[in-house]
């Protein structure tokens, strides 16, 4: 494999200082978390700022789009308002040149009122609808592995059979799923002409931690040689904390795992 590393940025810590920092560790991106004080809102109005900086420290760009918003609600009226929020960021992320959008295929509907076999239908619409706004404007849309959601590691075939999303894999989602590493390994050796991006999500047990890469148990080593060796994706690291030296421990890591 061939990838290009990243880190996806915290909505703890200002967006410039993550820039700086990535530019000075060599990164070849930053994935933006489109939430907080990093909305589509906020990124608007510093749009020629934020273009100019990657520019200045030849970085790419990802975007994070925000989540959860119910683009599989049943309700068509909450289900047209997620898709047009979505539309928004990704225009916005268009516009300060991202090439890869992470979408949540979810609904937040009463699980015990619908099922998700219901919910895909419209989540499958709706990622569909988006996939191509997005292509339309330059942006690959790369839908997520969710765990307790209508769209796990297990079920996604069902979504990238339907629609011309690619994916991300998540590897700790993964793990919450009950996949350990050599069934996300095997999960890549068939899914890598699809999976484009991977959050590297570590964990110590089958949790959502996002810890720093290296610091929890998940054997990656195996999950990384299932992808052909022509693979050239984007590797995130996707951790939980504001501190620069958390990062730059996981992108050391990452080096030598590689």
């Amino acid at each position: 494999m061939n990838p290009r590393i990243g880190f996806v940025t915290s909505v703890a810590s200002e967006l410039d200082r993550q820039l700086n920092f990535a530019a000075a560790g060599d990164f070849d991106y930053v994935e933006v978390l489109m939430d907080g004080p990093h909305a589509h809102e906020t990124l608007a109005s510093r749009a020629s700022d934020v273009r100019a900086t990657l520019a200045d420290h030849g970085l790419d760009l990802v975007v994070h789009l925000p989540f959860p918003t119910d683009i599989g609600s049943p309700y068509p009226g909450v289900r047209d308002g997620a898709i047009e929020t979505q539309r928004t960021c990704i225009d916005v992320a268009s516009d300060l040149g991202a090439e890869k959008g992470v979408l949540h295929p979810e609904s937040s509907a009463w699980e015990v009122a619908w099922e998700d076999a219901a919910l895909r239908d419209h989540i499958d619409a709706s990622v569909a609808d988006l996939t191509a706004y997005g292509a339309d404007r330059g942006l690959e849309i790369c839908a997520e592995n969710i765990f307790d959601s209508a769209y796990t590691i297990e079920h996604i075939d069902r979504l990238l059979a339907n629609t011309d999303a690619s994916m991300t894999l998540d590897t700790g989602h993964a793990r919450v799923t009950g996949y350990d590493a050599a069934d996300t390994a095997a999960f890549v050796a068939d899914h890598a002409d699809r999976i484009s991006h991977v959050h590297l999500n570590d964990t110590r047990r089958p949790a959502d931690e996002h810890l720093p890469f290296g610091a929890g148990n998940l054997d990656f080593e195996p999950i990384f040689e299932a992808f052909p060796s022509g693979w050239t994706g984007t590797l995130s690291l996707e951790i939980g904390t504001r501190s620069l030296e958390y990062l730059e421990y996981s992108r050391s890591h990452l080096d030598e795992l590689l």
